[in-house]
């Protein structure tokens, strides 16, 4: 509380600290009661104002209070006492109620203020004026309780109110200078922290120091008065009252804030020098060098672009050389200041030398990664461009129509078209490294504003370069799908070719079969066995030509397949299959002359053996007759035989062609022949002998008649004997 806030109750003198001590050095409390009536509350703020103004060790000796009630009445008094109780117990140690002469001794019996004790915690005594020298010095009271202590209570606010104006100016002041300097003294540990150049002191210090001297050297005079006791008399504004020891504290934190204020207005004189060194480092770095990083970003969208951009960035390279050309005379400057500077300013000078030269490794790197990003975007766009033309030259082989020669042909054809795929491929993964390597470059690209490091919106770059690979890979999609296309269309022309060099193969073989039909499978064997053995191979030999030919037929199929499928019409249909038809067809006619030939061979012998077996003699004593129709059969089917080994093969297209050459015919007519001539000589030799076996038998049946003859006589001479031996026994029967 403030005397500043209470001030016209402060004047109303409701009560007052004299600067009088007790014997026990206790302060003295004077509450003067008038006849008017008094304000409880105002009485209350007062003590509590005058409370707050002694030292926690004067508070601790108590107060003595002087409750003057001779112009007052009783229950005023009695409720000023009981007011104490709730304001200031334990502080007060006595209360000395000064009464009138004979106003309240008829009201005494009803309150007792010493059988009150206990319950206020303090003594209240009644006392007349004249006899409160009994408990407190004449020198310690008043003149109005006769006393010799000298108090002016108007003039005690007015020191009042000037002590508690320097305390609070006194006390701004110094928690104004300290930030000051404590400021200061962060801004010299902390360089990257602008100081405060305009942080003044709100009250100027001196004006401030010299009210407080003038205080401090009027509480420290001391006022003599003369008494009864002839002592010395303490000012009301004593130590203990206005805490003189207080004012002199801070006087003294004063003058030490003020003394380090001037050193640090000391220092900033000094660091002008360095003020301006460092308006021109903050114009450096606000230049266009470093306007120039900011804004060059840029990695163009093709190699001329790119060309141009680093072109550009080679002349802006060249305009930094001034640049540095200024950092070098900053750092001639600094090492100056370093040379006539005190030990604080050579760290500071330190500082700002390596801030520049921090700054100036910064540029570097700024242009040395802008021009790293730049040569990658380069190879970047060279790689790109090189893999276009690449997908272009593809896509015109792909959209080239085959022109179809043969199956080595588009062999090779095939292979170029999967080395240009593969190198397609091989320069997409080389694309992808590459626009990966400048995006992380300009991921880690920053640049330098205003002493900081600011990323480089490249929102713009990464999307072209992710745009190009993915066009690229679009591209190389879709030439990867008609390659697909195209292989498929190339092995399926292969397999054309294959199908019509296989087939034109098995009508080669084909014709080689009938060839060998014709000039080897001439004989018709010796007998019935090897004839039939010869029908049997000829039916193997007919297996392998219906097999090539099924197999021609099918590769002939497969063609037109496949010519349906490439669109193309195919040359088999009109040159491969007539032939392979034609081919069969006569294989099929001498195939079947030949059967022809074997079957009536076959027959031929079959029925000579027969007759030359039937009339051998070794058969038996007598040969077995042979039938007529039997040699009539060798004699037709050899004549038949031998007309046909005269008559050529006729072709379908009504060419002929004889089976082996005429010495191979002739050996086999001859053969036949002499196979006829023996049947035909077997023949007469079985004649006769038929004619001499028929004599044989014409005798042999004649002596077999003559014995039957005989037989049947002596069978008629026996009957008759029997007859007559039946006919004696029947006689001696009847005669018995």
């Amino acid at each position: 509380m403030e005397a500043t806030n209470i001030l016209p109750i402060l004047k109303k003198r409701l009560a007052f600290l004299s600067g009088g001590k007790d014997r026990r050095s206790g302060l003295i409390l004077t509450i003067p009661l008038c006849t008017e009536q008094t304000s409880m509350e105002e009485l209350s703020s007062t003590l509590d104002y005058l409370l707050g103004i002694p030292s926690d060790k004067c508070k601790a000796r108590g107060f003595t209070v002087i409750v003057d009630g001779r112009k007052s009445q009783w229950n005023i008094v009695k409720t000023v006492v009981l007011m104490l109780q709730n304001v200031i117990p334990a502080e007060v140690s006595l209360v000395c109620v000064v009464k009138p002469d004979e106003f309240w001794d008829k009201k005494v019996t009803h309150f007792c203020f010493w059988k009150e004790k206990d319950r206020l915690g303090f003594e209240v005594i009644l006392v007349s004026a004249n006899k409160l020298t009994r408990y407190i010095e004449p020198c310690q009271l008043t003149d109005e309780f006769g006393g010799s202590l000298v108090y002016d209570h108007m003039d005690w606010v007015n020191k009042r109110l000037v002590f508690e104006k320097f305390t609070k100016e006194s006390t701004s002041l110094l928690d104004e200078l300290v930030v000051i300097n404590e400021s200061e003294k962060s801004n010299q540990l902390d360089k990257e922290r602008p100081p405060d150049c305009n942080f003044l002191p709100s009250l100027d210090p001196e004006t401030v120091l010299q009210t407080g001297h003038e205080l401090l050297s009027e509480l420290q005079q001391r006022r003599f008065n003369g008494s009864e006791g002839g002592g010395v008399a303490w000012s009301p504004m004593d130590d203990e009252l206005l805490a003189q020891p207080q004012v002199m504290k801070l006087l003294d934190s004063l003058r030490e804030q003020y003394t380090k204020y001037q050193e640090v207005c000391r220092q900033r004189s000094k660091r002008s020098q360095l003020e301006e060194i460092q308006t021109k480092v903050v114009n450096w770095l606000e230049g266009p060098g470093t306007e120039q990083l900011r804004t060059q970003w840029g990695i163009g969208d093709s190699i001329r672009a790119s060309q141009a951009l680093q072109q550009k960035h080679e002349e802006m390279e060249s305009q930094h050389s001034e640049w540095f050309a200024v950092y070098v005379e900053l750092n001639q400057q600094i090492a100056a200041l370093l040379s006539a500077g005190d030990e604080e300013d050579l760290v500071e000078l330190k500082g700002l030398q390596q801030q520049l030269s921090d700054v100036c490794y910064r540029q570097a790197s700024q242009l040395e990664s802008r021009q790293n990003v730049l040569q990658s975007a380069h190879e970047f766009h060279g790689t790109a461009q090189d893999l276009s033309q690449q997908l272009d030259g593809l896509l015109g082989m792909l959209c080239a129509d085959v022109v179809p020669t043969d199956g080595a042909a588009i062999q090779q054809t095939l292979k170029h078209l999967e080395e240009k795929l593969k190198s397609v491929e091989g320069s997409l993964a080389g694309l992808r490294e590459k626009g990966q390597v400048v995006m992380d470059q300009m991921s880690n690209q920053t640049t330098w504003s205003y002493g900081k490091d600011v990323p480089i919106e490249n929102k713009e770059n990464i999307d072209h370069i992710q745009g190009v690979m993915e066009d690229m890979h679009l591209r190389k999609q879709r030439c990867e799908d008609m390659v697909d296309v195209r292989r498929l269309k190339m092995l399926q022309m292969v397999q054309l070719f294959k199908c019509e060099e296989d087939a034109s193969q098995a009508v080669e073989w084909l014709g080689e079969l009938l060839d060998a039909l014709l000039k080897t499978h001439i004989r018709l064997g010796d007998d019935a066995q090897e004839t039939k053995a010869l029908l049997e191979k000829h039916k193997k030999f007919v297996d392998v030509a219906q097999s090539t030919y099924d197999y021609g037929r099918q590769l002939l199929q497969a063609t037109v397949v496949l010519c349906q499928s490439l669109r193309c019409t195919t040359r088999s249909s009109g040159d491969t299959l007539p032939h392979l038809n034609r081919v069969w067809k006569q294989f099929t006619v001498t195939s079947e002359e030949r059967v022809h030939r074997l079957e009536m061979a076959c027959s031929f012998h079959t029925a000579a053996e027969k007759v030359l077996v039937q009339a051998s003699p070794e058969q038996g004593d007598l040969p077995v007759e042979v039938e007529q129709e039997t040699y009539e059969e060798v004699e037709t089917v050899g004549k038949a035989l031998l007309d046909r080994l005269t008559v050529p093969v006729i072709f379908p297209d009504g060419s002929e062609q004889y089976f082996g050459s005429p010495g191979d015919m002739a050996s086999s007519a001859v053969h036949i022949r002499d196979k006829m001539k023996l049947v035909e000589g077997r023949k007469l030799t079985l004649h006769e002998e038929d004619e001499d076996v028929e004599q044989l038998q014409y005798d042999q049946i004649h002596d077999q008649d003559k014995e039957l003859q005989d037989d049947q006589e002596l069978q008629e001479v026996d009957k008759e004997l029997l007859d007559g031996e039946e006919l004696e026994l029947e006689t001696d029967t009847q005669k018995s």
